[in-house]
């Protein structure tokens, strides 16, 4: 299954394609894509539910994780205010 920011999943389906996952900062989700070659980043709305936000490569992954380290009370407030999430994604 092919990932697309703004897509909401389960936690279980957001970590199934990779080998290795991290909650670096609390709230947010990094997950290696293994038939995508990438890493999934995403935001945790609740105990089940992650808000796919971006996706990086292995050289682009630190900068990214620090940027959404930032916004992840944000995204989580404009979540639970009822905006749509698409709208926030960039």
């Amino acid at each position: 299954m092919t990932m697309q920011k703004g897509q909401i999943l389960n936690k279980k389906e957001f970590l199934k394609n990779g080998q290795y996952a991290k909650e670096e900062y609390e709230g947010l989700l990094v997950g290696s894509d293994i038939e995508q070659g990438r890493y999934n980043i995403g935001v945790q709305l609740d105990e089940n539910q992650v808000l796919v936000v971006d996706f990086s490569n292995e050289q682009q992954i630190q900068d990214k994780v620090l940027w959404w380290s930032s916004q992840i009370a944000d995204v989580q407030r404009r979540y639970q205010a009822g905006t749509d999430p698409q709208n926030y994604i960039h």
